[in-house]
């Protein structure tokens, strides 16, 4: 494609990024004389990649804001739809980490001007996170990737509900797939403002499923408390837009974009991100995304599904099919020796278990990503996928167009989970045996692991990233429901009943 002419205007000069569906050219308008950015979809990919294609040039193309990399033009050639949008000149904002408390109000201001345009306008991002902004050389934000974005109007995620995004910015509501208000962007930009101005995150956590709780229930550390030089007011307005309940966060983004105004006119003054960062702008060229075809490797011992799959992946020009494995120890082999990006992984199969062999495809290859596709519905098997490190769930009746959405968001580090799995998730840890029968949440077995093994409540809270008056109340509430009368007798009773194993306390 370099140096032919798209539409008799847009020269291509030069490649500076590709993706498993676009690639990305540095070029020249013509007939404007500037430079641009130019996003061209990879041929043959299938029909849903087109219309989310199609929805970031409509969403797009509704704003016009400084603060939002904008779109110039969208049209076709031949039967390559491609994108001319801004060429912006900078670097993600989470090349900055950590950065000096009035430069984070002031990103955090322009952020929120940006997004309060698009709410404005109808738009939720729903990605918010360091690597969707980008600052330009002369400080100012840029927002990125529209791809994600839903009208403030929809009362559903997606059209089936599936649940996606980058699990330590994901807002609460996101966490447990209720219907989504501006707030969850509010909520995100919090996330994001935190980690920029103590240089951690709020939540996190390697458990999956303890993140989404974290993310739910837990209040986050006082920033102030890891950075001294906050000023009460920033500190402030990050825990307001950190606020669990969306109601409790501010009414608008253009209110936080106050709020963080008046907070930077407190913060001492100090040199911007582009001043004090020395190096030289990142080659746009050596950018991750500069990778061609996204390489899967299945494992299922259903070999008709799974060469089902095969052909559909390889159908488009956007997968590599690298292998197959019949059972868990092919499964391995097909990992160390064919390096995937993405592993569809089963979990009954044959010798070794899909759960058997995830913990260490996880330890051993932490850069491959693993999306579990199984039949397996149950809670006890997403919950014990989530903590083995597994990066989405589906199922195997997921329509062939989400599963392949499904693989290219895995592979581009998102969380996926399918339709309802994440409220299983939530619901999973939270709920509490009540009688004898009964199975505990994870969260309860995790506790009740805990006590048996001796650990003290602060020890357990710890553990899990979780506030230790969670653990407080959890407990109190297991050993009522139990009959029991001591810790020690709690984790006796737990054992007794099969609530918690040998090998649960081996390994915690």
């Amino acid at each position: 494609m370099i140096g032919q002419s798209l539409g008799n205007r847009y020269e291509i000069q030069e490649r500076i990024g590709e993706g498993a569906t676009a690639v990305v050219y540095r070029g020249l308008d013509t007939r404007l004389q500037r430079t641009v950015a130019i996003k061209m979809l990879l041929p043959h990919v299938d029909s849903t990649t087109r219309k989310r294609f199609e929805r970031e040039a409509l969403a797009a193309a509704r704003l016009n804001h400084p603060g939002i990399m904008a779109i110039y033009d969208v049209s076709q050639e031949g039967d390559r739809p491609y994108l001319v949008v801004e060429h912006v000149e900078g670097r993600p904002l989470s090349d900055f980490i950590p950065l000096p408390p009035n430069v984070v109000a002031d990103y955090g201001r322009q952020i929120c001007l940006a997004l309060d345009y698009a709410h404005r306008r109808g738009l939720i991002h729903r990605d918010i996170k360091p690597a969707n902004i980008h600052i330009t050389p002369d400080d100012q934000v840029k927002i990125m990737d529209f791809g994600l974005a839903i009208s403030g109007e929809s009362k559903r995620l997606t059209a089936l509900g599936r649940i996606i995004g980058t699990p330590a910015y994901l807002s609460p509501e996101q966490a447990q797939g209720f219907p989504l208000t501006f707030h969850t962007d509010i909520y995100s930009t919090g996330v994001v403002l935190y980690e920029l101005v103590t240089g951690v995150l709020p939540f996190d956590a390697d458990d999956i499923g303890v993140l989404l709780i974290q993310q739910v229930k837990r209040a986050p550390r006082p920033p102030r408390e890891l950075n001294p030089a906050i000023s009460p007011a920033l500190e402030a307005a990050i825990l307001k837009a950190l606020a669990k309940q969306p109601e409790d966060r501010f009414d608008t983004a253009r209110a936080m974009a106050d709020a963080l105004g008046a907070a930077e006119s407190c913060e001492g003054r100090t040199l911007s991100a582009a001043a004090v960062t020395v190096e030289e702008l990142e080659s746009q060229e050596d950018a991750p995304a500069a990778r061609g075809k996204v390489r899967v490797a299945l494992a299922d011992d259903h070999r008709v599904l799974r060469m089902g799959l095969a052909m559909m992946l390889s159908a488009t020009d956007e997968f590599e099919v690298v292998g197959e494995a019949d059972d868990g120890e092919q499964a391995l082999e097909l990992v160390r020796t064919a390096q995937p990006d993405v592993l569809l992984l089963d979990l009954n199969m044959p010798k070794a278990s899909g759960l058997d062999i995830l913990p260490q495809i996880r330890q051993t290859w932490p850069d491959i990503k693993v999306l579990v596709l199984t039949g397996r519905a149950e809670d006890q098997y997403i919950m014990h996928a989530l903590r083995a490190g597994a990066h989405g769930y589906v199922l195997k009746t997921t329509a062939e167009e989400e599963l392949i959405h499904a693989v290219h968001d895995v592979a581009a580090g998102r969380l996926v989970l399918g339709q309802g799995i994440a409220e299983r998730v939530v619901e999973g840890y939270t709920s509490r045996p009540a009688a004898d029968g009964d199975q505990p949440g994870e969260l309860d077995r995790a506790i009740l692991t805990g006590v048996a093994a001796g650990k003290t409540n602060d020890q357990i809270a710890e553990r899990l990233g979780l506030d230790p008056q969670i653990v407080d109340q959890q407990l109190a509430q297991l050993i009522a429901q139990l009959g029991a009368r001591s810790r020690v007798e709690t984790g006796l009773i737990a054992l007794r009943r099969g609530l918690v194993s040998l090998q649960d306390l081996q390994r915690g």
